[in-house]
Order: structure tokens, then C-alpha cells, then sequence
């Protein structure tokens, strides 16, 4: 069954790909959707045998390198970890893909659309299910491909195709670590399967490398290394340029891409790799505030923007640090719980701004929208859902996971724990601000719209509207239902030998007996920034502009993303640029082509040039060098006989 989860999206992939014209828009579109709706049933099954049974299984597939004391084979790893990455991709990947039927109907790719889509997904379950380093490290590249190819799908627009690259790159500077943190673990072990690395953590504890006369320990150096490669994919701050940008890309794609799937694949990394992790207190405290920068930061550019997806991207940007600093003080259950959680209610948001920009004829920018909230009442009522979530309100899924993590990092005890409570709390304020800021400003008050917008404002087809309704449903009971198996106090049977903990690092633990100001305070926030938005934009409407004039410094550094962009174009893009072209003034054009290609050109037309002098025309010249040339012949032969 497992090999059929993860080949059955690269059949559908192959079929759409190279057969899509043959098939037809339609038909390509449903094929590839019920592939999907397939597999995701099947991901539901398996997860629920793992869940009632606890059997952990390995499936061997074939050999796959063999060169010296070096062998790889093609496996997939089923236990519980994995099973829940499974159901999280292929539930959002299948919704998306019935949705993209509504939302890509009259695009004029859409087989390679679909085949985009349905690579990405079968990229994803080969990373989660591998069993190894290499074939995950497939799995992960094929991820970033494939984000590639959908984030510049509109290859016709520059921004999408600048947007794609950057992507790309930003994506390589995690994966080279990634690569060393790979070289590194085989370097300690001989082995890149997970078994034989977690079973020789004695042995790594042991051994330290000398880096510029420095002793460092290798288990520290090799999982910071993992850990960069993490913050590449899961786009933490210093490598989180690409994923704003990445919103270039059809609507579908953000909420496949920053939902569940890519964005994520940091998270499942770490939790995968905790037997290591837990053995390097100095990398999970870097982690920790990484994973809390990175909160606060996204949060504070969220309230600044006014692309409907950007802002919803700079959340999931936001609440992925919420995953990190809880992997950080060693609560891996509570990331992933998290990261179960958020998949269904960003995937709900990610898609229901995509029917707000359907039925408003594409049209992105907050400042542009307005009153249409009774026009559009499905995604009004399935949008405040989602927003309900991520705030972290009381019933909703996002209460459950998110406060558990802040209860978690205070009952950690330490300042790292305490550091990331505080920035927590704080980006939970201001998320429930942006968020409903993001409601206020596109559903209520005036029709910013031009009237031939307005006119044709409609709402979308029931083929979007039910993948809405399926994630709203996840949006609300999701952290009910999964809450006493993900983290409740018999947490251990549930993920079994998925995850690690060491016994002094219970935070999580501990976080159910948190003091009762712990457990309130960050809704309170949440209430608060609510409230906030809806006098600063439904009551009191001129208060953002006064506030962003009186504060206009920080106004600018917060809409321009802390300048970071500017930062790395200054320090990165502008050097590359300018050595690239003296390198390829002097070095190419004026060197390699002067002398090479272009100076023997020159050449050859000289000599050809002095050549054709001694060509006369008249027979008995020719004759007489013909003649002169066989008597050096003969003479030449008469010596050297």
C-alpha cells in the first residue's frame, strides 16, 4: 500500500505530462484528481492501521549504489512520523488538485499544470518515506524542482520567473549544508541510514573535528549543519527571501508549496533527525531563537502588506518559527502537532484568497477590495474559519497546537525557552492583528473596486467551494481530535520509535502543568489584536495612516521586509554581477575569444590571405611548384634511404 501512495501522484504526473494533449484539459485535471483522492484515502488507512496497530514497517524496493564500502538501496520507512506527513500531504495535495479543477479552468497549460502538481507531491511522500539520507536528499531536490517549475509556471511574466530562480538559489544555500551535514554523518558512521546513524550516537558523541584549530564536537557541527539546511526549505529568517516571492505562482501552488508540503519538510527533517538533536543542546538553543526571530519578524511585516497572499505567506513564514522553537526546547510531538494543524486552516486561507481574487478578476491587492462579503458568503463564513485558527482561538485548531508551544517553551525553564515565549506571545498578538486586518480590509467597509470589477463578482463554483469546506472541518477539528495522541501524556505510544526525547528535556511534558496565566495569556493577545484590528479598520479607519506616518521609520522597515533583500543584493547580487561581467569582458571576450575562437579565425584569414598571393592563374606556375615540390620529395627519400 505504501508504494502505491508514493508511485501512484508519479503515475498521474507521467500520464498528465506526456499524455496531456491527448487527454484534453478535462480529462487531464480529473485523472490526476482522482489519483490523488486515491492515494489520500489510502494515506488515511495506513494511518489509522499504524495508529490501532503500532506496526512499524520497512519495505525494501531494490538496490541503488554500490561503489566500494558505499551502498544505498531504494526503501520506504512507514511508522508514525511518516504516517502523519503522509495524510497532511496527500489531504491538502488532493484538495488542491480538485480545487485547481474550478480555479485553472481556463488557463492554456493545464496538463503540465496538473503534472507539476502532481510531481511536487510524489517528490514529497519519496522525502518522508525514505529510509536514508540520499534518497530523502532525492526527495528533498525533487521538492525544490518541482516548486521551481510552479512558482515560474506563468513563465510569461519576469516576476514569476525571477521569483522561481530565487527560489531555486536561496534553496541551494540550505541544501550545501545539507550535503555536508550528509557527509558528515557518513564520515562518523559509514552508514546514511537512519537506523545505523541513531544506533552509533555513542560513537558520534565522541568524536570532534578540528575546524581552524578549534575542537568541535560533531554531533554540534553536524546538526547545525542539517539545521541550515532546514531553515533553507523551511524558509527561517536569513533564507526566507524566496518564500514572499514565491506567491508569483497560481494560487493553487501557494497553498500546496506553504501549506503542507515544502515548507515543512524542515520541520519533519529535525523531528526525524531528534535522536541526534538531542545530544546538542547548543544547536536546539540556536534553534530556539532562530525559530522565535523568525516569528516575530514575519509577523511584524504581515501587518504592512497588501497583497492578500503575501500577507497570508509571511504568517506561515511566522508560524513555522512557532514549529522550530518548539523542536528547539525539545518538543518535537508539538511541532508536529502544529504542523497538522497549520496544513489545514493556512491550506483553508491560501485557497479562500484564491476565490477571492477569482471573483474579483484577479485582483491581489487588499487596498482594491472591500464590502463584497455578502457576495461572496461561503468564502467570507470559510475564511474567518481559517482566520479563527490562526489566531488561535478557543475551539479552533491553531488554539490547541499553537498555545501548547508557548506553554512548552516556558516550561522549559531556561532563557532560550523564556526568549521565544515572550517574541511568541508577542507574534501572537500581532497575528491575530494582521489577520483580521486582512478580513476587515478585503470584506468590509467600502468597494474600493472599479465597477466593471464589481459588476462580476461571483462565488466560486461548488469545485472550489467543497476543498474549502473539507480543510474548514480540519481548520476547526483537527486539534481536538489529534491533540491526546500527538502530545497528551501517552504521547510515547503513539509516535513509538519515531521520535526521541531524552527524559530531562520535558517540556513537554511539564507544559500541561503550566501556571493557568501561561494557558490564557496568549489567546488574551489573540483577543486583543482582534479588537485592535477592528477599531484600527472597521472603527476608527484613519488610525493605520496616522500611526504609519507618526512612525514612519519603522512604517518603512517593516514594508520593506527589513530591507533584507536590499541587504543581499548589496552584499551578494551587485558583486556577482559586476565580477561576472569583468570576468566575461576580460576574461572571455578578452582573453579565452581573443586568443582562442576569434585569434585563430584571425589567423587562419591571415595566412589565407598571404596565401592567395601565389595564386596566379597561370598553369606553368603551378607546374613549376609541383615540380619543386617532387623534387624535394625525391630528395627527401634519396637521404633517408
Amino acid at each position: 500500500m505504501v508504494f502505491l501512495i508514493v508511485f501512484l501522484p508519479l503515475f498521474g504526473a507521467i500520464i498528465s505530462g506526456f499524455f496531456g494533449k491527448n487527454l484534453g484539459d478535462r480529462l487531464s485535471m480529473y485523472f490526476t484528481s482522482f489519483v490523488l483522492l486515491i492515494v489520500m484515502i489510502l494515506g488515511w488507512v495506513e494511518f489509522l492501521n499504524i495508529k490501532n496497530n503500532h506496526e512499524e514497517s520497512l519495505i525494501y524496493l531494490s538496490q541503488w549504489i554500490i561503489s566500494g564500502n558505499f551502498e544505498v538501496s531504494w526503501s520506504l520507512r512507514l511508522d508514525m512520523l511518516t504516517s502523519v506527513m503522509i495524510i497532511v500531504i496527500t489531504t491538502v495535495s488532493s484538495m488542491v488538485h480538485v480545487y485547481s479543477i474550478g480555479y485553472m479552468n481556463h488557463d492554456k497549460s493545464i496538463p503540465r499544470f496538473m503534472a507539476y502538481l502532481s510531481f511536487f507531491t510524489f517528490a514529497m511522500l519519496l522525502l518522508v518515506t525514505s529510509d536514508n539520507l540520499i534518497q530523502l536528499f532525492l526527495g528533498w531536490e525533487g521538492v525544490g524542482l518541482a516548486s521551481y517549475l510552479l512558482i515560474g509556471f506563468w513563465h510569461h511574466k519576469d516576476t514569476a520567473n525571477s521569483a522561481a530562480m530565487k527560489a531555486f538559489i536561496v534553496n541551494r544555500v540550505g541544501d550545501f549544508a545539507f550535503i555536508l551535514g550528509i557527509i558528515s554523518l557518513f564520515s562518523m558512521t559509514g552508514s546514511v541510514y537512519f537506523n545505523d546513524i541513531f544506533s552509533s550516537i555513542d560513537l558520534i558523541k565522541t568524536i570532534n573535528y578540528n575546524l581552524f584549530g578549534y575542537s568541535v564536537s560533531g554531533i554540534e557541527f553536524t546538526c547545525i549543519l542539517l539545521f541550515i539546511g532546514s531553515m533553507g526549505k523551511s524558509a527561517q529568517i536569513g533564507l526566507h527571501t524566496w518564500l514572499p516571492d514565491a506567491m508569483e505562482g497560481p494560487t493553487p501552488v501557494s497553498a500546496l508549496i506553504h501549506a503542507a508540503t515544502m515548507v515543512t519538510a524542515g520541520v519533519f527533517l529535525l523531528c526525524r533527525m531528534s535522536p541526534l538533536l538531542e545530544y546538542a543542546p547548543l544547536t536546539l538553543s540556536i534553534i530556539t531563537y532562530v525559530g522565535a526571530l523568525t516569528a516575530i519578524f514575519a509577523a511584524t511585516i504581515g501587518l504592512t502588506q497588501f497583497d492578500i497572499k503575501r500577507v497570508i505567506a509571511y504568517s506561515t513564514c511566522s508560524q513555522l518559527g512557532y514549529m522550530f522553537f518548539a523542536v528547539g526546547v525539545s518538543a518535537y510531538p508539538v511541532a508536529m502537532f502544529h504542523l497538522t494543524t497549520h496544513a489545514f486552516f493556512k491550506a483553508l486561507l491560501f485557497l479562500g484568497a484564491g476565490s477571492v481574487i477569482h471573483a474579483l478578476s484577479d485582483e491581489q491587492d487588499m487596498r482594491k477590495m472591500g464590502g463584497i462579503w455578502n457576495k461572496i458568503p461561503y468564502t467570507y463564513t470559510l475564511m474567518w474559519i481559517g482566520s479563527l485558527a490562526l489566531a488561535g482561538i478557543p475551539l479552533f485548531s491553531g488554539y490547541y497546537s499553537k498555545d501548547l508551544i508557548l506553554e512548552s517553551v516556558w516550561a522549559s525553564n531556561s532563557f532560550h525557552g523564556y526568549f521565544a515565549f515572550v517574541l511568541g506571545s508577542l507574534a501572537a498578538f500581532l497575528t491575530a492583528f494582521y489577520s483580521w486586518r486582512l478580513i476587515f480590509l478585503t470584506f468590509h467597509g467600502e468597494q474600493n473596486s472599479s465597477e466593471n470589477v464589481i459588476s462580476k463578482i461571483h462565488e466560486s463554483p461548488l469545485v472550489m467551494l467543497i476543498p474549502l469546506i473539507v480543510l474548514a472541518i480540519g481548520a476547526i477539528f483537527s486539534g481536538i481530535y489529534f491533540y491526546e495522541d500527538f502530545v497528551g501524556h501517552h504521547w510515547h505510544d503513539f509516535w513509538g520509535n519515531s521520535i526521541f526525547i531524552l527524559k530531562d528535556n520535558n517540556a513537554m511534558e511539564m507544559a500541561h502543568y503550566s501556571p493557568l496565566w501561561v494557558k490564557v495569556f496568549p489567546v488574551i493577545l489573540a483577543l486583543l489584536g482582534i479588537f485592535m484590528a477592528y477599531i484600527c479598520y472597521v472603527l476608527y479607519k484613519k488610525i493605520p495612516d496616522k500611526i504609519s506616518s507618526s512612525f514612519s521609520y519603522i512604517y518603512i522597515f517593516f514594508y520593506n521586509k527589513w530591507f533584507f533583500d536590499e541587504l543581499y543584493n548589496f552584499i551578494f547580487v551587485i558583486p556577482s554581477i559586476k565580477l561576472g561581467n569583468f570576468l566575461f569582458l576580460r576574461g572571455d571576450q578578452g582573453i579565452i575569444d581573443r586568443y582562442g575562437p576569434d585569434g585563430i579565425s584571425r589567423l587562419v584569414s591571415y595566412v589565407s590571405k598571404i596565401f592567395s598571393n601565389f595564386q596566379s592563374g597561370y598553369v606553368y606556375h603551378y607546374a613549376f611548384v609541383m615540380l619543386i615540390g617532387l623534387i624535394g620529395m625525391i630528395s627527401f627519400l634519396i637521404v633517408i634511404g
